[in-house]
């Protein structure tokens, strides 16, 4: 892994890191129950810290690999549940999760940024970053 590789490997890791904290804060501190599918992807995110701080500490170029993988996934996973919370007609097919619903929104900042869209967000610069960086390892 070279020093482009390493800042691309740091950058998916802060990023990972703030979305970790923040959902940690919306739940922990701000009391908001995370429903289904955010456990979902949370159960995504998560590992992505431990992920990245261990490439970079060993030097692999295969941490993007397995960082692209779970930020497609999770992409996909924030994308349906942004978008069952911000399609109406998608909002009565959407899937009853626990004690709260997947459609509800504790934040609505602007009228667009929910929750999903901030993990959506980070999940898809995650995944940019980290096909960008494993096309520059089959390069090297």
């Amino acid at each position: 892994m070279d020093k482009r590789q390493e800042n691309y490997a740091v950058v998916s890791w802060v990023i990972a890191l703030v979305a970790t904290l923040g959902s940690l804060y919306f739940s922990e501190i701000r009391n908001f129950e995370p429903c289904q599918l955010c456990w979902y992807q949370r159960i995504l995110m998560y590992p992505l810290v431990i992920i990245y701080i261990i490439g970079i500490v060993l030097k692999d170029g295969n941490v993007f690999k397995y960082g692209a993988v779970l930020s497609f996934i999770g992409l996909g996973t924030a994308s349906y549940h942004y978008a069952i919370q911000k399609l109406p007609f998608l909002q009565d097919s959407a899937p009853t999760c626990g004690q709260v619903g997947c459609t509800s929104a504790y934040i609505n900042w602007g009228g667009f940024i929910t929750i999903p869209f901030l993990a959506l967000v980070a999940f898809l610069i995650i995944f940019v970053v980290n096909v960008i960086a494993w096309k520059n390892t089959r390069e090297d």
